[in-house]
This record gives structure tokens, C-alpha cells and sequence, in this order.
């Protein structure tokens, strides 16, 4: 067995919670899974998946300006159930 480390890092108390019912539910345990997420970066050359800022479009955009200078407030929208049916 090659040497090991311990290593400590610091997470949200809920996201702990979440990533380990779904570890074991693989058979899993949170250093397992940490292990496979490290020697896949190592293998893959770097983080194994995108990583980028998401950028919100026109209309998001003005949203967010709206409820900033509290104008346009009063659009209603019609329920999504109603649009189902």
C-alpha cells in the first residue's frame, strides 16, 4: 500500500450530508470518493469537468436591474398549472 496523507478540508454542513448519502448509496465513503475525484484530476490534467460563469442573458439582466431600481414590479404571471391544462 502506497503511503498516505490526511488531508482537512472545510464544507458546507449540508453539502457534506448530501454527497455522502450519495456516496453510499455507490458503496462509497467520503475518502473514497475523494481519492477517485483526486486521481481522476491527476489523470485528466486538471478539474475533470467545465468550470465557467454562468451569464445571464438580456432579459435575466433586466430583471435584476428592475427589482435593483424597484420599477416594472408589477408584472404578473400566469401560473404554470394553468399552461398544462
Amino acid at each position: 500500500m502506497a503511503n498516505t496523507t490526511n488531508l482537512n478540508i472545510r464544507v458546507d454542513e449540508e453539502l457534506k450530508r448530501r454527497a455522502e448519502a450519495i456516496f453510499a448509496e455507490l458503496g462509497l465513503n467520503m475518502s473514497t470518493a475523494m481519492n477517485i475525484f483526486l486521481r481522476y484530476c491527476v489523470r485528466y490534467g486538471g478539474i475533470p469537468f467545465e468550470l465557467r460563469i454562468e451569464k445571464p442573458n438580456a432579459e435575466t439582466l433586466a430583471a435584476i436591474d428592475d427589482v435593483n431600481n424597484n420599477i416594472n414590479m408589477s408584472k404578473t404571471f400566469e401560473p404554470l398549472q394553468n399552461k398544462l391544462t
